[in-house]
């Protein structure tokens, strides 16, 4: 069965430990009853996330973080049909930050308006293998 796996990018309003914990609280509530698993990548300076599931359910989620005020420029880095989950066990897997990822220099930067869909694909299938080893 084909399911919906999309990717964007956004960068923090407000960014904290609690605000963090809220996010992931509620994403974890409400991707179990959806069937969405995934996984966010967050630090001060980006939030970089993978929700995969049902279509209608993907997208309706991601609707809402395009309106949520917790995010700033959020950008559709992918949205592909798949066969198979990335993380499947997890209905949000939460990452700090990751060294081999881009410096905050980067970010401050721009290379977030630069990076095509390979090359969130490939973070996220590098965090999914680090996930399952």
């Amino acid at each position: 069965m084909a399911l919906a796996q999309l990717i964007y990018a956004s960068r923090p309003f407000g960014f904290s430990e609690n605000v963090l914990a809220a996010i992931l609280m509620t994403a974890r509530r409400c991707n179990e009853r959806d069937d969405i698993t995934g996984a966010l990548i967050c630090r001060q300076d980006l939030y970089l996330q993978l929700l995969e599931g049902p279509k209608n359910a993907v997208d309706a989620t991601y609707a809402r973080i395009a309106q949520d005020d917790r995010h700033l420029e959020v950008r559709l880095l992918s949205n592909r049909m798949v066969e198979d989950r990335l993380f499947p066990g997890w209905a949000m897997r939460d990452d700090p930050a990751r060294s081999w990822m881009w410096t905050r220099e980067e970010v401050d930067g721009g290379i977030m308006e630069r990076v095509v869909a390979t090359d969130a694909i490939a973070v996220m299938e590098r965090l999914a293998r680090e996930t399952s080893s």
